[in-house]
C-alpha cells in the first residue's frame, strides 16, 4: 500500500517593505516634517501658508471692470448690488478737468482776492497828487499829508478833482478813508463846506476804469468805505455834491487815505 504523501515544506514569509512616512519640507528653513504637522518642528512658521492673496488691480483698471459679487452665505438676506456708473462717472470727471482747465486763468484773480479778505490792509501813500484848482495855503497834497488839520480847497467847486499817481506796476486797492471839512474837530468842521456825494475813480495800469460813488456823512472824523480796483495807477475823486455851501463857505477836504496791497 502506498504511503502518506510527503510533507511540504513551507516557504518562509517575505518581509513586509515598510513605506517611508511622508514628509513636508519646511519652506523657511528646508527642515523635513511629518505630513500631519501644521508648523514646522524648527522654526515654528506655517508649513503650507496657501496661496498669496490676489492683488487688487489700480483704480484705473477697477474703474470700468466689473467685478463678481461672492455668492450670499445660506441663511442671510443677500445686499441690494450697487451698480457702478459706466458712463455717467467718466463724464464727471471729463467735465471737472474741463473745469480747472478754464479756471486756471482765473487763479491769480481768485487768489488775490482770498488774500483781500484774510490779510490786513496796509496805507498806500501816492507818489504824487494834483488838483484841478486849490486856493492858497490849501494845496492837493494837504489832502494826503497824515494830518487832520489842514485841507485841500478847490478855487472853484464845480468840476473839481483830486487826483493821485502810484507807482508802477500799481496797487491793489480795497479800502478808502475821507475825513471830510477843514477838520476832525467838531467845532472846526462846520467853518467850511463838506463834500456829501463823490465819484471815486480807479484807473488801473492797462487803462481799466472801475468807478465808484460814495456818500458822506456830514459828520466830523474818519468814514470809511470799501473802494476794489486792481494794478491802480492813478485815482481820481470828483466831489459831485456837498453841505453848508454858499454864505462864503468853499468846498474843504481835509484827509484821503487808501488802503490795500502792493502789486
Amino acid at each position: 500500500m502506498p504511503g502518506p504523501p510527503p510533507e511540504r515544506e513551507e516557504a518562509p514569509p517575505e518581509p513586509v517593505r515598510q513605506m517611508p512616512a511622508a514628509t513636508v519640507r519646511c519652506p523657511n528653513c528646508r527642515t523635513e516634517n511629518a505630513a500631519d504637522r501644521t508648523l514646522c518642528v524648527r522654526c515654528a512658521l506655517l508649513l503650507d501658508p496657501g496661496p498669496p492673496p490676489a492683488v487688487r488691480p489700480p483704480w484705473w483698471r477697477r474703474l470700468l471692470r466689473r467685478e463678481r459679487r461672492a455668492a450670499p452665505v445660506a441663511g442671510t438676506r443677500p445686499r441690494p448690488a450697487w451698480r457702478r456708473p459706466r458712463v455717467a462717472l467718466p463724464v464727471v470727471l471729463l467735465l471737472l478737468a474741463v473745469g480747472v482747465w478754464f479756471a486756471l486763468p482765473h487763479m491769480g484773480n481768485w487768489l488775490g482776492l482770498a488774500r483781500d479778505e484774510t490779510g490786513m490792509p496796509e496805507s498806500l501813500p501816492p507818489a504824487a497828487v494834483r488838483a484841478s484848482s486849490a486856493l492858497k495855503g490849501h494845496p492837493a497834497d494837504a489832502a494826503f499829508d497824515g494830518f487832520t488839520n489842514r485841507y485841500w480847497a478847490p478855487a472853484t467847486q464845480d468840476g473839481a478833482t483830486l487826483e493821485a499817481d502810484f507807482e508802477a506796476p500799481g496797487v491793489r486797492v480795497t479800502k478808502l478813508v475821507v475825513f471830510g471839512g477843514t477838520s476832525a474837530k467838531k467845532d472846526e468842521f462846520l467853518t467850511q463846506a463838506r463834500p456829501a456825494r463823490i465819484q471815486v475813480e480807479l484807473i488801473a495800469a492797462d487803462g481799466n476804469t472801475s468807478t465808484h460813488h460814495i456818500t458822506l456823512k456830514d459828520q466830523p472824523g474818519q468814514q470809511t468805505f470799501d473802494v476794489r480796483g486792481k494794478d491802480v495807477v492813478r485815482a481820481r475823486l470828483a466831489p459831485e455834491t456837498w453841505y453848508g455851501a454858499g454864505h462864503g463857505h468853499r468846498l474843504a477836504l481835509a484827509e484821503v487815505e487808501f488802503f490795500g496791497h502792493r502789486s
